[in-house]
């Protein structure tokens, strides 16, 4: 009788033994990298470039699925690089960035006020921090040190624009015409909150190092 080779019988027990194990990790980095695309869009639409406004919400509206696609592979991950809670809080937090990002230029259209100055620097850093956060994320459990190193310079940048926030502020008071200093406070503040979301993530960062520590 023809022996039959083993090698027919291989069942492939991994694949019915183990559930799918999705990178989530890397979906969180693609999250990351399509919001500062985002927010690099918001950045030039504050430096003068009105065509930026939908380009804004279309990466907005990118990011979004970005994240869903990250929750989807959180279900199904067995296993993850660092707690699930901690990337579901860090796509969170990073969605808020880009929200309140496409927030302020709809604001500013409905006010009828285009960036000025103070709003151009404060977006130059929002970016900045932003792509300091971005690159935090594929290091969080490779290289954790450079993912806490790139959190604390985005913190730096929010403490920045503070700076500039409260500098902008004190600027109104010497401005009479009602209308400007309201609708630039309301802008402004929404730039502070930006910093404080930037800030968020940051803290976030750390304590998942923490964790993983």
């Amino acid at each position: 009788m023809r022996e039959v080779s083993p090698r027919r019988f291989h069942w492939p027990w991994r694949t019915w033994l183990l559930p799918p194990n999705p990178d989530v990790l890397g979906l969180l980095d693609s999250q990351g990298r399509t919001t500062v695309e985002g927010i690099e869009a918001f950045d030039a639409w504050a430096s003068g470039d009105e065509s930026q406004v939908g380009r804004v919400r279309e990466l907005e509206h990118a990011a979004d699925d970005a994240r869903r696609a990250v929750m989807s592979a959180l279900r199904q991950a067995f296993t993850t690089p660092i707690e699930p809670e901690d990337l579901f809080e860090l796509s969170e937090r990073l969605d808020t960035i880009l929200n309140q990002a496409k927030d302020l230029v709809r604001e500013s259209e409905v006010l009828g006020m285009a960036p000025d100055d103070a709003m151009a620097e404060m977006s130059h850093s929002v970016a900045a921090g932003v792509r300091d956060l971005a690159s935090a994320l594929p290091e969080l459990a490779r290289a954790p040190d450079l993912a806490t190193e790139a959190a604390d310079r985005a913190i730096r940048y929010n403490r920045r624009i503070e700076r500039v926030y409260r500098q902008a502020m004190l600027g109104l008071t010497k401005t009479e015409e009602i209308r400007e200093v309201a609708g630039k406070r309301e802008l402004y503040r929404r730039y502070s909150r930006i910093g404080d979301a930037i800030e968020h993530v940051a803290n976030r960062i750390w304590y998942a190092v923490v964790k993983h520590a």
